[in-house]
């Protein structure tokens, strides 16, 4: 069992940090949580927007036609998606490319995948659509030449460090064992110079937290690298604050109820909010240009959600209740209008993304 691991391991070497623990429970290759089961939908672990309304992947098919037509409409690219989920998103977007026939002839689909068992969905899912399909590890094995990401949900899940300030300095908060339960201990001191505490954050009070992500600045370089010998945009949507916040907001997700972040690893899917204002600066830094954030509900209702609505409606009247939920839920501020939010990372040649005010 994976709690037995990651026990033996700390009683053998000391505390952990919480990306290693997170590195474990989710992506154990033979017991992780993404390794042994498909946890997406109403009766797994959680949902995704792509899942609660076909509108949100037409949606993102439209913005991403969209954006190979601001590339030029190139004969090939590479249409890459960050953490697939049961291909769903994907499928929507294929099916609103038909309205394109140049469109899908030109693309090539690679997903970034390290579940089997969603692996195994995916190919279901689109294995009608038509057009070749490749899974990759990481984007830089994705061939060069034009491209568009997209990743839905995809950074909340990626591993993090939480840094907490005591007596003046601060602290790596690391997962140790308390009568050999796991707990949560504090570890070293950080070296402020190195560590990517933002800046707004440094000086905050005794007992603050904040929380790293480094597998935020490795999908960063990825994309620098590659945008910067091929032009190319990246989508991501996810939940957290627009600017750094102190907190902790790891949680974790079992059946669509919230469980202690630490208990029984594998079994619960570990996620954080996304920083997208330290997400922002980090690619600046890099020389890749940004767009948004902006809320969820703000981009959907932008690129033309309720009339996409109103003609589902339309066709099919008996669904008008149900198609009227979606939309709420997509886009309500008390739902995921608000928490949910959109960034844009692309390359400086390419004009202002769809559904992002000018830069």
């Amino acid at each position: 069992m994976i709690a037995d691991s990651i026990r033996n391991r700390i009683r053998d070497n000391g505390p952990i940090s919480i990306a290693s623990f997170m590195t474990e429970a989710l992506f154990d290759p033979t017991e992780g949580f993404y390794a042994t089961k498909d946890p997406i939908g109403a009766g797994s672990d959680f949902i995704t927007a792509p899942e609660i309304s076909q509108m949100f992947g037409e949606l993102m098919g439209l913005w991403i036609m969209q954006s190979w037509d601001d590339m030029g409409r190139p004969e090939r690219f590479n249409l890459v998606e960050m953490g697939p989920g049961r291909g769903t998103m994907m499928s929507d977007i294929l099916r609103t490319g038909r309205a394109l026939p140049d469109f899908l002839k030109a693309v090539h689909v690679y997903l970034i995948e390290a579940s089997a068992a969603l692996k195994s969905v995916q190919a279901k899912t689109l294995g009608a659509n038509g057009v070749q399909i490749s899974w990759v590890q990481r984007l830089d094995q994705v061939p060069a030449g034009p491209c568009l990401v997209i990743g839905n949900e995809f950074l909340d899940c990626l591993p993090i460090r939480q840094a907490i300030k005591v007596e003046g300095q601060w602290y790596e908060r690391m997962v140790g064992l308390v009568d050999d339960q796991f707990a949560f201990v504090r570890g070293p001191q950080l070296n402020t110079d190195i560590e990517p505490i933002p800046d707004s954050l440094r000086d905050a009070a005794d007992g603050a937290l904040v929380e790293l992500r480094p597998g935020d600045e490795q999908v960063l370089d990825e994309l620098a690298a590659h945008f910067g010998t091929s032009p190319g945009r990246a989508l991501f949507i996810d939940y957290g604050p627009a600017d750094s916040e102190i907190g902790d907001t790891l949680q974790a997700i079992r059946q669509h109820e919230k469980v202690e972040p630490l208990d029984q690893p594998g079994t619960a899917d570990l996620t954080a909010r996304v920083d997208f204002g330290q997400l922002a600066r980090n690619a600046r830094a890099l020389d890749l240009r940004v767009a948004g954030p902006v809320t969820q509900g703000e981009f959907l209702n932008g690129l033309g959600i309720e009339a996409r609505a109103a003609a589902l409606s339309q066709h099919a009247p008996e669904k008008r209740a149900q198609i009227a939920r979606q939309l709420w839920r997509l886009t309500d501020s008390e739902e995921m209008g608000d928490l949910f939010k959109l960034i844009v990372l692309d390359h400086e040649s390419l004009p202002a993304p769809p559904g992002f005010t000018a830069r």
